[in-house]
């Protein structure tokens, strides 16, 4: 008979932790119609014209409307697409693409 002890490791949470959440923030200006918002939704967001036309009235009735919520890495690439998406061909006097920024969640 032998005299060998088995140990056992701890248990441990083996769950990934999750990366802190960012919120992709649309500015309303005078310069682009909701058509453009809307398309624009559609094309960098992959969201139906509904959910565009949503977003679009929140930006228009408040001044600002959160469109995404997710990781920073994907907040910046989301940001930066909105402010590469160049200007409203329905408005003259538009001179290039919307504001957006991304903040934290709280």
């Amino acid at each position: 008979m032998s005299n060998t002890t088995t140990t056992t490791a701890p248990i441990t949470n083996t769950r990934p932790k999750q990366q802190p959440r960012y919120n992709v923030i649309l500015w309303n200006d005078e310069d682009h119609t909701f058509d453009y918002v809307i398309d624009m939704l559609q094309e960098l967001f992959g969201f139906p014209p509904e959910k565009g036309f949503t977003i679009a009235i929140k930006v228009d009735e408040d001044g600002k409307s959160v469109c995404l919520t997710t990781t920073l890495e994907h907040a910046e690439l989301k940001r930066d697409q909105i402010h590469a998406f160049g200007n409203d061909a329905m408005v003259s006097q538009c001179e290039g693409s919307m504001s957006a920024t991304i903040e934290p969640i709280e």
